[in-house]
């Protein structure tokens, strides 16, 4: 194939040799490492959990549910050639305008179908639950304790077993929360499948099945991954494989369109799990995105606030009684505000102790559940029934627990001035008879059998200080503690919100109960603030949390405090690791880019990192010299260098996209000259929604094309679909400086050129895989020996 230079060329990926088994070339890299907190411990890079080695030589590789998929990056760039500006000047202002308001109306779409997928999932987990929780307590009122427990442990069983089956056989991207995922993929990358409709369909019935379960889990992460994907089908035109196409949607064939849907997904998601519409939104902006303006503000606030009123509506309408067991707890689900918050200096003191505790718990927990995956990677490695194995021995340990530690727990007599029926009898509520005689109720037994969100109302809920032991407290924290860590990594759809919150409200209820002679804050209001200090230690976010617990408990007075407690906690938790999601991320796989550039960047230029060989296209190229680049590599950017006689001189012509270079291919419009040809003469017979990126994958292929060896010596002229103001760097360019300017603009190429005279036009291309500390390394091994080094010199 012909070339017009030799120079290193980083591209979209990179067939660099490294000290990896993994060949890569599209998208970055092999398999994602990290480095640690501060970013100059370059010994410490963790390989991720891919155990099955294999050569790729398409794309880079990552763990998507517990399989190795390829993955690649999403283009956000707006590619400025001949078919851009046909496109917008062949618009009207009546297709403008209808391209604004089905923006608008999709974000309608969004909030009202996640909003509904949020009511119904909470209502078939409080009917299911329930019916489960009632039947049990029957059989525990008539003393029949064994039959009762195989009762509750065989329903739980068979709950996990199908969660885990749906899972593992049709959607194993559906496992976790997937919150991660959503992350990675604003952030620019694409991994297979994690938004496809089976995705949507398993995480919707997953959840479901497995909170009915009685696993230590939550909804709420599977609801931002939910909203997501619910996004993506609305945004890509739906599925040609489920026959839910929309042609009208063609405006939205592109990625950058589609990141500001998923967005609004991703915060309609936690509205619809919380009911916290603010919070929702903050949640995009600070874990979410990676990309924010202030349109985008606008558009998830609106999407939000219609989950806000969709959830309320509903909500109402379950009031009168016609959806069976649930209804309970309007829209604010855990209300608190009738204790009166005032608090004294003697408070902060205890502020202060909850945030030291939240912050080492939490990051205790973030190492253990590392842990636990790690160790889950090699059973679920075995495949799908070894995954539902896993699954049924920690639904029964589960089921042992909840069942037996209450056993472990004194009866306590029934209190003589109590709003609620005493003991509960029949329903969802603070005081469970158990195995407790009339008039006595079970405190432990009030926790472990209720739903995971009536246990977080009991622990929320004001004026009921001598409610439960402490030696209850302690039970019901170890093991929820513990139970919380094994079982986020089994192969169902799991959020880590609420284990979190369920801890940190018990720690909170403990330090309260001792802090009490000193301290005027209830202890439901310490079990708030112990919920907030460990969610800032395990997920380290601060202000959408912040908001979150607001909305859900109804108390603004408590604003100072929460802040103070989460600031105190993420704090000392960043001393020690990253935050569960980012730890996942870097676990699963995924090249994300943080915010920051590592500082031995800042010792690094651009040149120093690029890897060849460059492989370029003339902008009249030769078909076969095209076909045969396509075939032998899978760089998704090729440069485009013109040099005489097309030109006076080499130079730059700009960037040409692999998914334009097949559509041009298929339609051809090749001559048997190498001539420049008008551009209208080339694009006749094209649309602009041609070149638009199909979804899931749908694109042409190399393999759809079908040239015949005639054609295979005759040319085509690239001028029209060339990107001509793609990003540039000069070579000499700080590698930290081109990481930040990548990050920023949501690149997926970045063009370096020469900084001196002479030389050809370009030096190479920086994409992901470029920054990748693992490639870095690769490339400059002495940067590992020097490392403490330049970490004394920053």
């Amino acid at each position: 194939m012909e070339t017009s230079s030799n120079h290193h060329y980083g591209w979209d990926g990179g067939n660099d040799a490294r000290a990896t088994d993994i060949e890569n070339s599209v998208d970055g890299s092999s398999v994602a490492m990290s480095l640690d907190r501060n970013g100059s411990d370059l010994s410490e890079l963790r390989e991720p959990l891919v155990r099955k080695r294999t050569i790729n030589t398409t794309s880079q590789i990552a763990i998507i549910g517990a399989n190795v998929c390829p993955i690649e990056s999403l283009d956000y760039e707006i590619v400025e050639n001949d078919i851009f500006k046909q496109d917008w000047r062949s618009r009207q202002k009546n297709q403008i305008y209808q391209y604004v308001v089905l923006k608008w109306f999709l974000a309608l779409l969004i909030g009202l179908l996640t909003g509904l997928v949020g009511f119904f999932n909470n209502m078939a987990v409080e009917n299911i639950a329930g019916f489960k929780l009632l039947l049990t307590s029957e059989l525990m009122l008539k003393h029949r304790y064994v039959l009762a427990f195989f009762t509750y442990a065989g329903c739980n069983m068979v709950l996990a077993a199908a969660a885990a089956a749906i899972c593992a056989y049709i959607a194993p991207a559906a496992a976790g929360s997937g919150i991660p995922e959503v992350k990675a993929y604003l952030n620019g990358v694409d991994a297979y499948s994690i938004l496809a409709p089976s995705t949507l369909l398993v995480k919707i019935f997953g959840s479901i099945l497995g909170v009915s379960a009685g696993f230590v889990l939550g909804k709420e992460g599977p609801m931002v991954h939910t909203g997501a994907c619910i996004a993506n089908l609305l945004g890509q035109g739906g599925s040609r494989k489920y026959h839910l196409t929309w042609r009208w949607l063609r405006y939205f064939k592109n990625d950058r369109d589609r990141r500001d849907l998923i967005t609004c997904g991703s915060a309609a998601g936690v509205a619809a799990a919380f009911r916290a519409p603010v919070g929702g939104v903050l949640f995009a902006l600070e874990e979410a995105a990676s990309w924010w303006r202030s349109a985008l503000l606008w558009r998830t606030f609106f999407t939000t606030a219609v989950v806000a009123v969709v959830l309320r509506g509903l909500i109402e309408f379950c009031r009168s009684g016609k959806c069976g067991l649930f209804g309970k707890g309007g829209l604010i689900m855990f209300d608190v505000s009738e204790s009166v918050a005032t608090y004294s200096l003697p408070d902060l003191i205890a502020i202060l102790v909850l945030g030291v505790i939240g912050g080492v718990f939490g990051s205790l927990f973030n190492f253990l559940v590392d842990k636990a995956l790690r160790t889950y990677s090699i059973i679920n490695e075995r495949g799908a029934p070894f995954k539902i194995l896993l699954t049924i021995i920690i639904s029964l340990l589960t089921s042992c627990c909840s069942f037996g530690l209450p056993w472990l727990a004194h009866c306590t007599k029934c209190p003589a001035d109590a709003v609620e029926q005493c003991p509960t009898v029949g329903r969802s509520g603070n005081y469970k008879n158990f195995q407790c005689p009339p008039g006595y109720y079970n405190g432990l037994a009030s926790l472990f059998f209720n739903t995971n969100d009536d246990a977080i109302r009991n622990l929320f809920k004001a004026g009921t200080q001598d409610e439960f032991h402490m030696s209850s407290l302690f039970i019901f924290f170890t093991a929820i503690y513990c139970l919380g860590i094994i079982t986020y990594g089994i192969a169902v759809p799991s959020g880590l919100f609420i284990p979190v919150i369920l801890a940190g409200a018990t720690y909170g209820r403990i330090v309260g109960t001792v802090l009490g002679s000193i301290t005027d804050l209830d202890p439901g209001l310490f079990a708030l603030l112990g919920a907030a200090s460990f969610l800032g230690g395990t997920m380290r976010m601060t202000v959408s949390v912040c908001v979150i617990l607001l909305e859900l408990t109804n108390d603004l007075l408590m604003l100072p405090l929460v802040m103070l407690v989460l600031l105190i906690s993420k704090s000392i938790a960043d001393s020690f690791n990253k935050g569960v999601y980012d730890q996942i991320v870097v676990m699963k796989g995924l090249p994300y880019m943080e915010a920051h550039a590592e500082p031995y960047m800042r010792n690094l230029v651009a040149g120093d990192v690029v890897s060849g060989p460059l492989i370029n296209f003339s902008g009249v190229e030769r078909v076969g010299n095209i076909v045969h680049a396509l075939r032998l590599t899978g760089h998704n950017g090729f440069p485009v260098v013109d040099e005489p006689p097309l030109s006076d001189s080499p130079e730059l012509v700009g960037l040409v996209l692999r998914s334009h270079l097949l559509v041009l291919l298929n339609g051809k419009k090749f001559t048997k000259d190498r001539v420049r040809l008008p551009p209208q003469k080339v694009l006749a017979g094209f649309s602009p929604s041609d070149f638009g990126k199909s979804g899931l994958g749908k694109g042409l292929k190399l393999e759809d094309l079908e040239i015949t060896d005639e054609e295979m010596e005759m040319y085509v002229d690239m001028h029209s679909i060339v990107n001509t103001s793609p990003y540039t760097v000069v070579e000499t360019m700080s590698l930290a400086k081109a990481q930040v300017l990548f990050r920023a603009l949501g690149l997926r190429h970045l063009c370096v050129v020469p900084k001196t005279p002479g030389r050809p036009p370009i030096v190479g291309i920086l994409t992901r895989h470029d920054f990748m500390p693992e490639h870095i390394i690769g490339l400059l091994p002495h940067l590992k020996a020097s490392k403490k080094a330049v970490s004394m010199t920053m």
